[in-house]
């Protein structure tokens, strides 16, 4: 009996520190995202949208991988500064969803300033041992 609560425990110790892992490599990767978005760093940015991502700002604006990147290139998008103020991170298998709050700064396409302070969620799926960014959605607070 005590050696199959031994491996009982022993399994899902594993199981947990995998999983608190995967959790913390994908917020990781969720934070370098708006320094890839301030930086305007395309091809990582490239390298983590999924082809079929979709963007939902709060003000109802959506977006494809295609208009991220273009909007970042022509300046529509212009993020100076995102603070997170807290995040965390759920793992289902092979999907991670983001729960996040933050405060978001940049400049608009007719360069007005806006500071939004958010709630957002944001999902990636686990493709060939990578995380793509399938969606984000935001809402003001």
């Amino acid at each position: 009996m005590k050696k199959i609560f031994l491996i009982v425990f022993t399994l899902i110790s594993v199981s947990a520190f995998a999983q608190s892992t995967q959790a913390e490599e994908v917020n990781q990767l969720h934070k370098r995202k708006f320094k890839w978005l301030i930086n305007k760093n395309y091809d990582s940015l490239n390298w983590l949208l999924d082809v079929h991502v979709t963007y939902i700002h709060s003000n109802g604006w959506i977006q494809t991988k295609q208009d991220v990147l273009d909007d970042l290139k022509s300046s529509k998008s212009d993020y100076r500064s995102v603070e997170v103020e807290e995040s965390t991170v759920s793992i289902f298998n092979q999907c991670a969803v983001v729960k996040g709050k933050g405060i978001f700064r940049g400049l608009m396409p007719d360069k007005s300033e806006f500071n939004v302070h958010l709630l957002y969620t944001e999902v990636y799926v686990k493709d060939n041992k990578q995380w793509k960014l399938v969606l984000r959605q935001a809402t003001k607070i």
